[in-house]
């Protein structure tokens, strides 16, 4: 019977792992999702593997010779419980293969924004404590967007979520 099983990658190399994985005629399966990258005042998106080194292979182990898999280009070893590979639970990869658009990259759950669009929130902590603004939107790296009154006029700022909090 065939059960998914994960591999890990050398560093980088799930890419070059899968490639030499299926040309052994392995089921392979490397979910990946688009992150926003920035680089040199550009920001793009860019297709990333969803687990940092590691991807997932389907095979019977006690059909198919899986110590092949160990000694493949890309490969580092297979997860094992003991000596032998631990499986991953078919559910598992249908939940992840079942959040794929259609280019085939795993849908991330937006976060919610904690604040309404316009809302007035305060600067709980950090160098701007004490100031109002209104909520703009959510980044991607934990913080959000405000729009503060300084100077006399409107600035767009960058502050940790947990350093926000509604104005009364």
């Amino acid at each position: 019977m065939k059960q998914w099983f994960a591999v890990h990658t050398q560093a980088r190399g799930e890419a070059q792992a899968r490639f030499n994985l299926m040309r052994q005629s392995f089921e392979v399966y490397l979910p990946r999702y688009l992150k926003r990258r920035r680089h040199a005042r550009r920001t793009d998106w860019v297709g990333t593997p969803l687990f940092s080194r590691y991807l997932f292979v389907q095979i019977d182990i006690n059909a198919t010779p899986w110590h092949t898999i160990r000694s493949t280009f890309g490969v580092s070893h297979l997860v094992c419980n003991g000596a032998q590979p631990a499986p991953i639970p078919n559910a598992l990869i249908d939940e992840i293969r079942a959040r794929e658009d259609e280019a085939g990259m795993v849908a991330m759950g937006a976060a919610q924004p904690p604040f309404n669009k316009g809302q007035v929130v305060k600067v709980t902590s950090g160098p701007l404590a004490e100031q109002v603004g209104w909520f703009e939107t959510v980044s991607d790296d934990e913080r959000v967007i405000l729009l503060l009154d300084l100077l006399g006029r409107r600035i767009q700022v960058r502050v940790p979520t947990e350093a926000v909090a509604a104005f009364a």
